[in-house]
């Protein structure tokens, strides 16, 4: 694990970030597997996995979603670990954040409970939160 750069040293700032990556890691897994699932796997196999929702889309747009997904789980963890444009990891969450907004109306609206929507959604923003405390400081 890198260590906190001379912007963020301190030890709040260093409890911050240990729960920051936790979150991150938690939620990088979840969304690369959701992703990954959503961008491998036909539309009619999806259904029959359980994800009714996708008769509300076409193909393409279901792959848009596993792709936002993934480049958002992505986000979530190499700026924040390489150092490059750390700012990008909480606007990743923020993304993913309306991702999960989003996901949460179609539930709703198909009268299907949007409980992992709302806890990936609510993940999402304790990750935004600490990210921009962290990134910013």
């Amino acid at each position: 694990m890198r260590q906190c750069s001379p912007a963020i040293e301190g030890k709040g700032n260093h409890i911050m970030q240990i729960a920051l990556w936790i979150v991150n890691v938690v939620l990088a897994i979840a969304f690369l597997m959701a992703g990954g699932t959503k961008l491998t796997r036909s539309r009619e196999t999806l259904r029959t996995t359980g994800m009714a929702w996708v008769d509300d889309f076409s193909a393409g747009v279901i792959k848009l979603i596993a792709s936002a997904e993934i480049l958002g789980a992505l986000g979530l963890v190499l700026p924040l670990a390489t150092g490059i444009a750390p700012i990008l990891t909480p606007l990743a969450a923020v993304g993913l954040a309306i991702t999960m907004v989003g996901a949460v109306a179609v539930h709703l609206r198909r009268k299907e409970a949007p409980t992992p929507a709302v806890v990936l959604g609510v993940l999402a923003v304790v990750s935004a939160v600490l990210g921009f405390l962290v990134v910013l400081g």
